[in-house]
């Protein structure tokens, strides 16, 4: 994405950034649904699975490889739900990725549907 679209999507909603000291070790994004209809990727899950007509796009969403399993996703994913209650984050993942599956399924999301995309299978979670 380019620097001009992630300056449009912390504007659109929150950002929430890790920091241990002054290093930053982790941040979770959110967009609105409108914000990025215009990627194909995005398109294509929300065609899998359409959502709540509020529901925002959920990701991406980091941790540093030395913050990893010390419950950093979980942590900022708390903080999401505080910041967005009762809204409906949507998100993919390849069903390769096995660590971001394992997370996501630790923090309560659930499967809703499955894509194809560019030769990639991916799973969508809300």
């Amino acid at each position: 994405m380019s620097r001009e679209r992630i300056a449009e999507m912390m504007q659109a909603m929150p950002l929430i950034v890790a920091r241990r000291n002054s290093h930053v070790t982790g941040f979770l994004m959110m967009t609105t649904r409108a914000m990025n209809a215009d990627i194909p990727i995005i398109k294509a899950m929300f065609t899998a699975y359409e959502g709540s007509a509020d529901a925002y796009v959920y990701g991406p969403v980091c941790v540093g490889a030395e913050e990893r399993r010390k419950g950093l996703a979980q942590a900022m994913f708390a903080e999401l739900k505080r910041l967005q209650p009762g809204r409906e984050g949507v998100l993919f993942i390849r069903l390769d990725n096995e660590a971001s599956l394992r997370a996501h399924i630790r923090m309560g999301m659930k499967e809703t549907a499955k894509f194809r995309f560019n030769g990639s299978d991916y799973l969508v979670f809300s």
